[in-house]
């Protein structure tokens, strides 16, 4: 049965007032930014099909001017909710949402068809938000105070107050993971400016935002090794490289061409064309000498998992299966030749790369320091030290 549960509420709150709009803008040959999508929209109410077509001659697609776009019912908040539970219920998809938080509202609930947040808030129309996540595993969660940390340092950057302070935050995030009931899964948290209205600035926001969800991931979990491809998307300036934040349009569209090479991810490099990431993930390498070496984090996101990477295989150096760890900078010659090569996140754990553009590296298999990194990875994630793992009691 899903439910509501309230927290407290920031300091200052401004009450939150539902407004029917009776403007409706005429999208039927509005173009869409989604190079080679094809999708179908099914509603209940009067707008009965909606397609996305892409034509030879154009870069995006266009809603199927044979729709009839003009008749939107006007809704009460009531009936709007039921939509919203309707269209939830009727979507399928590899993970479930089992609980959110909004500082909006001020608690918890378990029904996903109130997980949603303001159009005004200032991370929606404007992208002035910073977000991070934290792993579940076995009624634990990994990393949440380096994720949160990080979580924090992200906000200075983007000149966001947070509503609480740091122990509260870190109470709500284990609360919410707790009324979901989720022990293997994620967390992930936002903040943002707030709602107010749609202006450029900031300043007519009443009250920065918290939100939290925990997702669980009905994906199978593979450790194949993948192809990446050097991305032709320009990467982010250091300045917001460096932050976790909501602005996610060239890693995405990163994303989609690898896809479209039918590849798994895109290699980015800095401006002086040395590697720098993944879209979402760091970039490391197993090089002739033994060595396991990663790009510096100067330029790029300082990948929690990444440093977590680096820290198990200093026992490896140990075993005598590395000769040694180095952050330096890595040419795409280096790393091309290197007899590894892997892909590091908080989602992938540690990825084995078998090929980079037209070039296989190492054998083409899966190297054996990556398999042995994810192993360690994995078991830390289940056993690991008081200072990885905070228990949720659920």
């Amino acid at each position: 049965m899903a439910s509501l549960l309230f927290l407290p509420e920031p300091v200052s709150h401004s009450p939150l007032k539902l407004v029917d709009h009776s403007l409706v803008s005429n999208a039927s040959s509005r173009n869409l930014p989604f190079l080679g999508l094809r999708q179908r929209f099914l509603q209940h109410g009067s707008i009965h099909k909606m397609r996305i077509v892409r034509t030879s001659n154009q870069s995006g697609g266009l809603i199927d001017s044979k729709t009839d776009l003009s008749d939107a019912p006007l809704l009460s908040g009531l009936e709007a909710l039921e939509k919203l539970k309707a269209y939830r219920e009727n979507i399928k998809g590899q993970q479930q949402f089992l609980a959110m938080y909004s500082s909006i509202f001020g608690g918890i609930t378990t029904d996903p068809a109130a997980m949603v947040i303001p159009m005004d808030d200032h991370m929606v129309h404007r992208g002035h938000g910073v977000f991070d996540t934290a792993a579940i595993m076995d009624g634990y969660l990994y990393e949440l105070d380096q994720h949160l940390d990080r979580f924090l340092r992200s906000a200075i950057r983007a000149k966001i107050d947070p509503p609480f302070d740091r122990g509260s935050i870190r109470r709500i995030l284990i609360q919410t993971v707790s009324a979901s009931k989720c022990r293997k899964g994620s967390l992930r948290y936002w903040l943002s400016a707030g709602p107010g209205d749609f202006q450029l600035s900031p300043s007519g926001c009443h009250q920065s935002s918290l939100y939290a969800i925990v997702i669980q991931d009905l994906s199978p979990f593979t450790s194949r090794g993948v192809k990446v491809v050097t991305s032709s998307v320009p990467i982010k300036h250091p300045q917001f490289a460096t932050t976790k934040s909501v602005n996610y349009l060239p890693n995405v569209v990163s994303k989609m061409e690898a896809e479209e090479a039918g590849a798994f991810a895109g290699i980015w490099l800095d401006n002086d064309g040395f590697v720098a990431e993944g879209p979402n993930m760091n970039v490391a390498f197993v090089n002739k000498e033994k060595e396991l070496i990663m790009p510096h984090f100067d330029k790029i996101l300082s990948g929690c998992t990444a440093k977590r990477v680096l820290t198990l295989a200093e026992s490896l150096v140990k075993e005598g299966m590395l000769q040694g760890i180095r952050m330096k900078n890595v040419t795409v010659e280096e790393g091309k030749k290197a007899d590894e090569m892997m892909l590091i996140g908080s989602g992938t754990l540690v990825r084995p790369v078998v090929q980079w553009d037209d070039q296989v590296i190492g054998d083409g298999k899966e190297g054996p320091v990556t398999q042995t990194l994810l192993n360690l990875i994995i078991e830390d994630m289940k056993s690991g030290p008081p200072t990885v793992r905070i228990p949720v009691p659920y």
